[in-house]
């Protein structure tokens, strides 16, 4: 639901809103192998574990809430001021099967049942979240003639508490119903502030400095697996980002710089003391060309993105054993984008864009498991191409209006290989793939500000067969050394309708 109420006036405003939703889905989180992609493409392995059929309430449930309050005020001629407030709260858990549980994982002794002694059991567990985002943001703004001044800035605060439940033991009276084996809680602060000043020097030329404090302590009391890791942790990030813009006639020339610095995840922090990640820091410059006439525009932007210490899968394993992102020294993003757009008829035209890329590791080490030994074997690579970063992605949008409110489009994409890890491996990638997509979209105006709407779509018109996401690892077993690759297919040929009403 959403609802919304507001009173307005010539000087300011006051506006209230609540809206909540409620989903629960069945877990598709799992990517399938290579030999089932081809030969099941729909399977979904959630719910396995449980012998026979799968387990049929392997579900994600969550429930989210906000409430938000916005002021603004008109203080004088040239100035205003907004205020805002927010809480947001959600609660959920999702439901899994798990098979074969060493009791001794869930704090529990082994279950004596007359003669035997049972350590392993198959067992249902919740995972639970219950936290609650609440803060405020504000700004003050001073327009006049060539000159635009904003200060503002914000302060935020999640708490999130994370706990497990075991809601049914397989074997009876081998785990109480209900039984919670880990309760810990998250602390995260946010404190900003921010400077923008835009500038016009004359009719030709505009610049502008945006300046962004932030400050953010971050507390985690221990990991589910790991529930002695303590984190106290302060940061201060100065992100600065400036630019210029030169306008002549119907062509605009711009330039800009920007500074940002980014705190880990938490789940980044499960390792040891001596391996705590280090922020992320990205120096990234843009310079560009547009220019526009009566039935066409089109516009080029280049860019570099330098990265220092970015954090990125290696195959690393952490104190319990899973898999964590590691800190890269050196990495870039180097690219060029062309956007176009075109009136090929009064009632037809087209768009689209094209972006060529370089996205680099300079060098890192790669960790792969030893199952032999229980070790990890390591290996050194050098200027590979970044996880999930095609070298060219494509768009197109052809559009024609038959009749008076009809808009037809047709809808083009092309994506190019990526590769699933930072090996650059051609035996660990996506492959390139082509999508169409179909919408027809009908608006007719009633009265004045009275209007009815109908949309129909068609994504993957022709059926094409093709993932876009996935991962993969790589092992030692018998002294041999293997590869698994997992895929997350994408649908065949779907569609949607849909209606909407102005009063």
């Amino acid at each position: 639901f959403f609802t919304s109420a507001a009173y307005i006036d010539q000087h300011h405003s006051i506006r209230l809103n609540i809206f909540s939703g409620k989903e629960k889905t069945h877990a598709a989180w799992f990517g399938i192998d290579e030999a089932t992609l081809d030969s099941n493409r729909t399977y979904n392995p959630a719910g396995t574990e449980k012998p026979g059929n799968p387990y049929p309430n392997e579900t994600d449930n969550y429930t989210q809430t906000h409430y938000q309050l916005f002021l603004n005020q008109q203080l004088q001629q040239h100035w205003k001021a907004s205020l805002a407030f927010f809480v947001t709260t959600g609660k959920g858990y999702f439901e899994q099967y798990k098979a074969d549980q060493s009791l001794s994982n869930y704090g529990l002794p082994p279950y004596i049942n007359g003669s035997d002694t049972i350590h392993h059991t198959d067992l249902i567990r919740q995972l639970w979240l219950d936290n609650i985002f609440y803060g405020s943001v504000f700004s003050v703004a001073y327009k006049k003639a060539n000159t635009q001044l904003t200060m503002g800035g914000s302060i935020n605060r999640y708490n999130g508490h994370h706990f497990g439940k075991i809601i049914k033991s397989i074997i009876p009276n081998a785990i109480v119903d209900n039984y919670e084996w880990y309760r810990l809680n998250a602390v995260k602060m946010e404190r900003s502030f921010y400077f923008k000043w835009n500038q016009k020097l004359n009719n030709k030329i505009e610049t502008f400095v945006d300046i962004q404090f932030r400050n953010i302590p971050y507390q985690i009391n221990g990991f589910q697996n790991n529930p002695d890791i303590l984190l106290d942790k302060n940061y201060f990030f100065f992100n600065p980002k400036m630019g210029i813009t030169y306008t002549q006639k119907n062509s605009r020339y711009y330039f800009s710089y920007a500074n940002a610095n980014k705190e880990p995840n938490r789940d980044d922090f499960e390792t040891s003391p001596s391996d705590a990640p280090l922020p992320e820091n990205l120096h990234d410059f843009e310079w560009g060309y547009e220019t526009t006439n009566k039935k066409s525009k089109w516009g080029i932007n280049c860019y570099y993105m330098l990265y220092k210490n970015q954090l990125v899968l290696t195959g690393k394993v952490n104190q319990v054993f899973a898999y964590t992102r590691t800190n890269i020294p050196n990495s870039y993003r180097q690219g060029i984008e062309i956007t176009a757009e075109s009136e090929l008829h009064k009632k037809m035209s087209i768009s689209g864009s094209i972006t060529l890329s370089r996205n680099k590791i300079k060098n890192f080490t790669e960790y792969i498991d030893n199952y032999d030994n229980y070790t990890q074997e390591s290996l050194l690579h050098t200027n590979c191409d970044i996880s999930f970063s095609p070298s060219i992605i494509g768009n197109m949008a052809l559009n024609y209006l038959p009749f008076k409110n009809v808009e037809v489009q047709l809808l083009s994409k092309y994506i190019g290989k990526q590769y699933l890890d930072n090996t650059s491996n051609e035996n660990r990638k996506i492959k390139d793939y082509f999508v169409q997509d179909f919408k027809i979209n009908w608006e007719k105006e009633f009265d004045k500000n009275r209007t009815v709407g109908l949309f129909f779509q068609s994504n993957n018109i022709f059926s094409k067969k093709y993932v876009a996401n996935g991962y993969s690892f790589s092992y030692i077993y018998g002294g041999a050394f293997s590869t698994e690759n997992f895929y997350y297919p994408m649908a065949l040929m779907n569609w949607m309708a849909g209606i909407s009403i102005k009063l």
